[in-house]
């Protein structure tokens, strides 16, 4: 086994989107639950929901983030994949940034169980910038392939199990 799985992870079983859907998820309900509080459907435990999810939501950051930028820094320089993973990884990081600044500003209203305009607004651009990274993690995968083995007619408890395919093995030389 080799210690690169700690970070890739195995090969067609690549440990970086698992934990992007962790963090997305996370993300999204930070800002559904700012909303319900903002809207008035809740009376405090919207903010206080928003509040702890924005601070789940950049300690999952960590992980997602290094896992990303080891696969990242895998890709040829300037290739078409690195300019599409680039922007990607510029966006995530734009999203950090506002989770993390609407988190700083919007303590004081959580103290208070409530949400700030100002702390929404953050989440909100936060959110629109990790819905354009997503979409371009997307691209990543969908389009240009990254860290797809595309082995269509793989047995199901092959495909899932997770083990290196031993023809892939001989391909990355291991």
């Amino acid at each position: 086994m080799k210690l690169s799985y700690l970070w890739h992870g195995l090969p067609g079983h690549p440990i970086h989107p698992p934990l992007t859907d962790a963090t997305i998820g996370i993300y999204t309900f930070a800002t559904v639950a700012g909303l319900v509080e903002v809207l008035g459907i809740t009376d405090r435990n919207g903010a206080i929901g928003w509040w702890l999810a924005l601070i789940a939501g950049l300690i999952a950051s960590a992980p997602t983030a290094l896992t990303g930028l080891a696969d990242w820094l895998t890709i040829t320089w300037r290739s078409e994949l690195w300019w599409t993973a680039t922007y990607h990884l510029l966006s995530m990081l734009t999203t950090t940034v506002f989770f993390a600044l609407a988190a700083i500003f919007g303590h004081g209203s959580y103290t208070h169980a409530n949400v700030s305009t100002g702390a929404y607004v953050l989440t909100v651009i936060g959110f629109g910038f990790l819905t354009l990274g997503g979409w371009l993690g997307g691209a990543i995968v969908y389009v240009h392939g990254m860290r797809v083995l595309s082995l269509a007619n793989e047995p199901t408890g092959r495909a899932v199990a997770p083990t290196p395919h031993p023809e892939k093995k001989a391909a990355e030389g291991a």
